[in-house]
């Protein structure tokens, strides 16, 4: 039987896969830093590269190249780096319906050929996944010494700054030069004992897809932590946690699932959560036991104010309503708040970040949605840590009022100073919301008879692989929530 690792909540077998230690940890926040932190760790690479990734899109511009003389976009520099180094193999895995929708763009399938006949850049479409499932985790390993682990994808639409600037120039689409939406992402750096087993996540990934080579393992690499990547936490014990989906071959892993249901029980003061959907119901359910009870936690989502595509809008915006109007109600001591961010122009920046902090405790980041795809059908990887000292509690503490003062466009300090006065996260930020760059409170949108069953029968957002083409007449979406709105009677 698995035990919990002491002081943590982590529980490998159940709510991860191991814990291990990180050398060195670092969480870095949006694409503008993580392109360029990502262009140095590459050019310093020695032996290998191992990429895994949703989708690639070779035409992205990848960091500055004024600082190492390089290409500036994908597909070139990464044929640019074997070709200087004649030591350095790339192992590059995508999912196999990303990279059809990709391939035809622009000079993406010259790079693709141009890669594929290059004896040292590895690469292999993985469609090992059930129907409508989808290889979600977004991993880059150098050296198989510095692993990056996040919600980052590598293709076009991803990069922006921090600031969120109202019509950036710089947004644009390649090939085409269409403006596209401010976007909000991060993701995560670490070096040490944890690295081997992000890898044992690729390797499996790998192998299940059919590569070829084999990734067999390196000896005698060293980490190089690129100039100009923060540190945040050293020596510090990583939980890796799993999404994937049930197949012929192998048992479902729902360890991320768990995780999120054993970290909201925990809660003492504040759970704050950046995600592209709010539509899980299992999620829902372990959020309203909480809001019942007479002191339990603050909630504080931020969403992106709508769905990407034309399909998801329909399933993730009207569960959302559906989740958050029940949720709104069980909510008698006014302790759940979803919220957007706009910019100082108005315009709304799109929530790609998947990062949990809880209390001043917890922070956990990775590829995973608060939806059900994210739970069971999809292979999804967040990693996660649990402060051990007052020193790394206060780091995770800052990592959240820095995370709720970009989105308010104002300083750090200034969340703390009100947070520490008020005692409530939602206290503050409606203390310091206002006109221009700001969060919004979610607003229920009205729902359409088609939208209200989708939601409810959970077509488009199933809970797994059997679950794709059932009606979910007795497995909704509100199944358990129902219940809790229910009067009950004592017989």
């Amino acid at each position: 039987m698995s035990t919990p690792i002491a002081n943590t909540g982590f529980v490998p077998g159940s709510n991860c896969l191991e814990v291990h230690e990180a050398d060195r940890f670092g969480v870095i926040v949006d694409a503008d830093d993580y392109f360029s932190i990502a262009r140095r760790a590459m050019l310093g690479a020695k032996r290998r590269i191992t990429l895994i990734g949703w989708d690639f899109d070779a035409r992205i511009a990848i960091g500055a190249p004024s600082v190492d003389g390089g290409p500036e976009t994908l597909g070139d520099f990464i044929y640019w780096l074997v070709e200087r180094n004649p030591e350095l193999e790339i192992f590059l895995l995508r999912w196999d319906v990303g990279a059809l929708k990709s391939v035809f763009r622009g000079t993406t399938l010259l790079s693709l050929f141009k890669w594929m006949a290059h004896p040292r850049i590895h690469t292999k479409l993985d469609r090992h996944h059930p129907t409508a499932s989808s290889h979600h985790q977004k991993i880059v390993v150098i050296d198989e010494a510095l692993a990056f682990v996040g919600g980052i994808d590598m293709v076009s639409g991803r990069w922006d700054t921090r600031e969120h600037r109202f019509a950036d120039e710089r947004r644009k689409h390649p090939g085409s030069n269409k403006p596209y939406k401010p976007w909000h992402d991060a993701t995560s750096a670490m070096t040490g004992p944890v690295v081997d087993t992000i890898l044992s996540v690729c390797r499996e990934r790998w192998d299940d897809a059919g590569g070829k080579p084999p990734m067999t393992p390196l000896s005698d690499t060293a980490a190089i932590w690129p100039e100009g990547l923060w540190t945040h936490f050293q020596t510090m014990p990583v939980a890796i946690s799993r999404s994937a989906p049930e197949m012929d071959d192998r048992k479902g892993i729902h360890e991320i699932e768990k995780l999120y249901l054993d970290q909201i029980a925990g809660a003492q003061r504040f759970v704050y959560a950046e995600s592209q959907y709010f539509a899980s119901r299992r999620i829902a359910e372990a959020i309203a036991k909480r809001l019942q009870e007479p002191d339990g936690p603050e909630f504080v989502i931020v969403n992106p104010e709508t769905a990407e595509g034309w399909l998801e809008p329909i399933a993730m915006d009207t569960a959302r309503a559906r989740l958050v109007e029940t949720l709104r109600r069980l909510d008698t001591h006014g302790r759940f708040r979803l919220y957007h961010p706009v910019n100082a122009g108005g315009e709304a920046i799109y929530v790609h970040a998947k990062i949990l902090l809880i209390d001043d405790q917890i922070l956990r980041i990775g590829s995973s949605n608060m939806n059900n795809r994210s739970m069971r059908l999809d292979t999804e990887c967040d990693v996660s840590v649990m402060a051990r000292s007052p020193d790394e509690s206060k780091v995770i503490a800052d990592l959240r009022n820095d995370l709720v003062a970009e989105h308010l466009g104002c300083n750090p300090g200034l969340v703390a100073e009100r947070l520490a006065v008020s005692g409530s996260l939602i206290q503050t930020i409606e203390h310091l919301r206002g006109d221009g760059r700001t969060l919004k409170p979610y607003e229920t949108p009205d729902l359409s008879g088609v939208e209200a069953w989708l939601a409810e029968n959970e077509v488009l957002d199933p809970e797994g692989p059997g679950e794709m083409f059932e009606l979910q007449n007795r497995k909704s979406l509100f199944r358990g929530l129902r219940d809790r709105l229910r009067p009950h009677h004592n017989n």
